[in-house]
């Protein structure tokens, strides 16, 4: 028992293992969690990246101060020349940009900042301009009261150009003069691009990556879901096929994907030759039918003469003649039911499709059978609900109606009763037929359904039904014939006593 359950459980883990459903599931997880797991990794490298070129630019900025500090511990009026040819050398270039501002002794205020000199030379406007914007933002607060420590800032600045500047780091040397500021900014997109001041994903690079990313997973999903959606109208087309429901026949016809166009074609072909298969079944059925039909009847018409022609006392023959009789008669039922169970594979592969009354056939086929009810005087309630259409063909109902009728009449008692039911149940049809007789056995409720199944005896089914007629393949039609139009039938005991067969067809869509 363990290792049934063992076999089951890993049979149900490859089944899943290999639907495609899983595999998209399982993609779309990989889709959603790779980007968090490398988003992770990528933005604390940028921000060590980050860190690292910080770190050169403040050093950078530091050099260049304690480069100036000579000439700012010295510096008179007649040294500005000289300290704008310095950091001309320094700066050498459009990146780097070098301002030096100071605060002459007894001006604690930031607003006692002055420029002195730049790199690159702009009018004394710009830098007067700029001067305030950097008190105004509170840039040089950190000097407000004293002239010590210095800053990395990282900080995105807009100068009065409006171009932006990343200003990197703040140096002040303290001088008998005052307080020197010796500022270092970068061209924001040239030197360190424009992720200072921004969240990681709003970085371009990630943006960029995001996107063709995205595109790639929109790509392979679009792909999977494509197919996906070419199997679902594949499968609802071959339902409808197998119901009769309406709609194009063609699986070409709905196929999008050019790699499924010979699946498509095949499929096609396929049913075509089903449809023909069962034209031939159909054909071959009644050609038999008739070819054996014929020289039977001439057996049957051939014995009268015979009767007629032989001494009554000449018990030998009068046997041998009534032999024959039943010979035939069992013979010919079962031609009849050789012809029924070839129509029913046929109608298996190609079942007749068209829109049918079945409240009108049940009827009609209850009054057909008025003479049978009266022979055992069986009580016929119908309860049938009136206008009810399905898509199935009327002789497949017939078929399916005098099966269930004929062993209903057979296990019903004398002057017992009938019930036939119809009635919508949602979207199905649910037709009913019980009798009042013994019913079956639990353990058979199924089984008969099966093909040669009967438990028959003379007393069940009377003396109206001849010796060698009953097959065991009525219940067996009925449920072929139903199951062929997407329908189902079962069977069920009654509790005041009987059987009871329900069918369930679906209503025309």
């Amino acid at each position: 028992m363990i290792s049934l359950r063992r076999r089951d459980t890993a049979e149900r883990a490859r089944f899943l293992w290999g639907s495609f459903a899983t595999k998209l599931a399982l993609l779309v997880t990989i889709f959603f969690s790779v980007p968090i797991i490398l988003y992770a990794q990528f933005r604390e490298g940028d921000k060590q990246r980050t860190e690292i070129l910080l770190d050169s630019l403040e050093t950078q900025g530091r050099l260049i101060a304690r480069s100036l500090e000579p000439m700012l511990q010295s510096f008179d009026g007649s040294s500005v020349r000289v300290l704008s040819e310095v950091l001309v050398r320094l700066g050498a270039g459009e990146i780097l940009k070098i301002k030096v501002l100071l605060r002459p002794a007894g001006q604690p205020e930031p607003a006692g900042f002055y420029y002195v000199a730049s790199q690159p030379v702009v009018p004394n406007e710009y830098l007067d301009r700029e001067r305030i914007e950097l008190v105004e933002t509170g840039i040089l607060r950190a000097l407000q009261h004293s002239c010590e420590g210095n800053q990395t800032l990282a900080r995105q600045y807009v100068n009065p150009a409006g171009q932006v500047e990343i200003l990197t780091s703040i140096i002040p040397v303290n001088t008998e003069a005052g307080c020197w500021a010796v500022i270092t900014s970068h061209a924001s997109d040239e030197w360190l691009g424009a992720s200072l001041d921004l969240p990681y994903w709003q970085t371009p690079q990630v943006r960029v990556a995001a996107a063709i990313y995205i595109l790639m997973a929109l790509i392979v999903l679009s792909l999977f879901l494509g197919i996906w959606r070419s199997l679902v109208r594949f499968g609802r087309l071959a339902r409808d096929i197998r119901t009769g429901g309406p709609g194009d026949r063609s699986f070409a016809a709905l196929n999008s994907l050019p790699e499924l166009s010979a699946v498509a074609q095949e499929f096609d072909s396929m049913v075509e030759s089903l449809d023909a298969s069962a034209l031939s079944i159909r054909r071959a059925a009644e050609e038999n039918a008739h070819a054996f039909k014929t020289p039977i009847a001439i057996i049957s018409q051939s014995l009268e003469p015979l009767r007629r022609s032989i001494n009554g006392d000449d018990k030998r023959t009068v046997r041998a003649i009534e032999l024959i009789e039943r010979a035939i008669g069992r013979l010919d039922a079962l031609v009849s039911a050789a012809r029924q169970m070839d129509e029913i594979n046929a109608e298996l592969i190609d079942p007749p499709r068209e829109r049918t009354e079945l409240s009108t056939l049940v009827e009609a086929m209850l009054d057909a059978y008025a003479e049978s009810f009266d022979a055992k005087h069986l009580r016929v309630v119908r309860l049938i609900e009136p206008g009810i259409d399905v898509m199935v063909g009327s002789d497949l109902l017939e078929t399916v109606m005098e099966n269930l009728l004929d062993n209903a009449i057979d296990f019903s008692p004398m002057a017992g009763e009938l019930t036939i039911g119809l009635a919508r149940q949602r979207k199905m049809v649910t037709l009913i037929v019980a009798d009042r007789g013994p019913g079956v056995d639990p353990n058979d409720l199924d089984r008969i359904f099966e093909r040669y199944f009967s438990f028959r005896t003379a007393k069940d089914t009377g003396e109206h039904i001849g010796e060698g007629e009953n097959f065991g393949i009525g219940l067996w039609l009925v449920r072929r014939n139903i199951e062929a139009v997407g329908g189902n039938v079962r069977a069920e005991n009654r509790p005041e006593g009987g059987l009871a067969i329900s069918i369930a067809l679906p209503l025309p869509s």
